[in-house]
């Protein structure tokens, strides 16, 4: 049975070890080829080796008393990111926030699924597209509202994003939601500025070029494709994968 485990962290504020929560929740593939958000969730309480900051505090309200006992997050990681039975693949919304923390090292190597970058190609006429956002939108069947809460907890978060994973697999392949999640976002409109709103195809090729050559790394991408859809720019050279040794 394939399984994705979604992931969810809450911090301590910004440093490169400072997680003091993780929550997961388990999405699976039946037999007969529907995913299913499974039984198996939770969460751990991490000691980020660090005061809490009262920024992040007042988000998710873990006290420095809470954490004070827990292990730290070398040692509580890995069981919950390479659970026995292993993983197609890990998940969580806007997953480049928590691959900072779950590094391949911890993480087994395992493949990542951004549910974010996934929502913006399987459901571009939606306003927003944060986790939340999606979960009032989208209403997404079988969500129990009381265990999506509080937000900006772990597991309540994971729990949440675990729906929009299973609805997504559910509508595309698995394979494509990674490939999707290699990429950087596809915003489905422009989401600052003068053309704040417009959908890509409305906007004349100066406006295009411009965008193309933002900073924002998502902006860049949703310009260039439109030039690329529009044949005013070449495709990029296909990424020849890494050679593997036997070493």
């Amino acid at each position: 049975m394939l399984r994705v485990r979604v992931i969810d962290l809450e911090t301590a504020g910004n440093g490169p070890h400072d997680v003091c929560e993780i929550g997961w929740q388990d999405v699976v593939q039946d037999p007969g080829g529907r995913w299913r958000v499974d039984d198996e969730r939770g969460s751990r309480l991490v000691n980020p080796g660090r005061p809490i900051s009262p920024e992040t505090m007042a988000v998710h309200h873990i006290l420095d008393a809470d954490v004070a006992g827990a292990p730290f997050w070398k040692d509580a990681s890995p069981g919950v990111l390479k659970p026995e039975g292993g993983v197609a693949a890990l998940a969580a919304h806007r997953a480049s926030f928590e691959q900072r923390y779950c590094t391949p090292n911890l993480a087994g190597g395992a493949d990542w699924i951004c549910t974010w970058k996934c929502a913006l190609r399987l459901w571009p006429q939606l306003s927003s597209f944060s986790n939340q956002m999606l979960r009032y939108q989208r209403m997404p069947e079988g969500l129990v509202h009381a265990w999506g809460l509080p937000a900006h907890r772990a597991l309540p978060d994971a729990y949440v994003t675990a729906h929009h994973l299973r609805d997504m697999l559910n509508e595309a392949s698995l394979e494509q939601l990674l490939a999707w999640s290699a990429e950087p976002g596809l915003l489905p409109r422009v989401p600052t500025g003068p053309h704040r709103g417009k959908a890509w195809d409305q906007l004349d090729g100066d406006a295009l070029q411009a965008l193309a050559k933002d900073r924002d790394r998502d902006l860049r991408f949703s310009a260039e494709t439109e030039l690329r859809r529009r044949g005013e720019l070449a495709e990029p050279d296909p990424v020849e994968p890494a050679q593997r040794t036997l070493l």
